[in-house]
């Protein structure tokens, strides 16, 4: 498949040309949150004999913070809290990244379980729903990352396909056995969108691991890249705000080019945002 690149300079994102990235000199780099909706609970790992006895943890694969920081912010890992300590939390930071992790449980946006739903984190799922429409009050950037962006559609009363193998049957393999650092399949992006633009193209090979998908799209929202077989890859907010949300793993791909722009310029938002807070404090 050929990938078409959109010329520079026909067309700067409103988010900061590709291009023409800033750097942040000796200014502290952006603070970035990051997500970890993904438990590991006793039972389903094994203890080695000298560790304490067995918790609840949380999990996060390093891709995350380390394709952060390759891109320019300082990654800060966020657990799940109580509601009320959300807005403290986002006070201290630049940006905001949903990452991936496990089924949002379908009674979050009115749905009954589909017999294929994976394992559920309810409590996490209301602290996240909760966290990405506090973000979006503070005019903080939101990135969102696979499961992320479908807890973005969620949180702006979207629905979700709970299993894409049984009820969107397709040739592409959505969950892929090869690591993230292998794409499987390209994603075709509308010409005239944001993060056209920042990718620099309209047809982009992704890496995918996912079996949950975009069904109804939430309020405010646009389509912005889909598979070949019509599963939604790419959504972005029309209000304004850098809120963007892909299906694939970008941080897998932070060496590519074309992806490391797309975390950079997310970067730039939040330097840019934190600002803008600074001079109207």
């Amino acid at each position: 498949m050929t990938v078409r690149p959109i010329t520079p300079g026909v067309r700067a994102s409103q988010y900061g040309h590709p291009t023409r990235m800033k750097t942040f000199g000796q200014s502290p780099r952006p603070l970035i949150g990051l997500t970890t909706s993904e438990l590991r609970r006793p039972e389903r790992v094994q203890h080695l004999a000298q560790s304490e006895p067995a918790e609840v943890e949380l999990a996060l694969n390093l891709t995350y913070p380390s394709a952060i920081e390759k891109a320019g912010g300082v990654p800060v890992i966020v657990p799940p809290l109580q509601p009320q300590a959300i807005s403290s939390l986002l006070t201290g930071l630049d940006g905001l990244v949903l990452t991936g992790g496990p089924d949002l449980h379908p009674s979050v946006y009115g749905a009954d379980p589909h017999e294929k739903l994976g394992p559920t984190e309810q409590e996490i799922d209301v602290f996240e729903l909760a966290l990405i429409e506090a973000a979006q009050e503070e005019g903080l950037p939101v990135l969102c990352i696979c499961r992320g962006m479908q807890a973005l559609n969620v949180a702006r009363g979207g629905t979700l396909v709970q299993d894409l193998p049984t009820e969107r049957p397709s040739d592409i393999q959505h969950r892929q056995k090869e690591p993230g650092r292998v794409t499987t399949h390209h994603v075709s992006l509308r010409k005239d969108s944001e993060t056209a633009a920042l990718l620099g193209r309209d047809e982009i090979e992704v890496n995918s691991f996912h079996h949950q998908a975009i069904d109804r799209l939430g309020r405010d929202l646009r389509v912005v890249g889909e598979a070949a077989d019509g599963v939604i890859e790419a959504i972005e907010a029309t209000d304004g705000q850098f809120i963007v949300g892909v299906q694939w793993h970008a941080e897998s791909l932070v060496e590519t080019p074309e992806q490391r722009t797309l975390l950079e310029a997310f970067i730039e938002a939040a330097g840019e945002g934190r600002g803008r807070r600074a001079v109207a404090a």
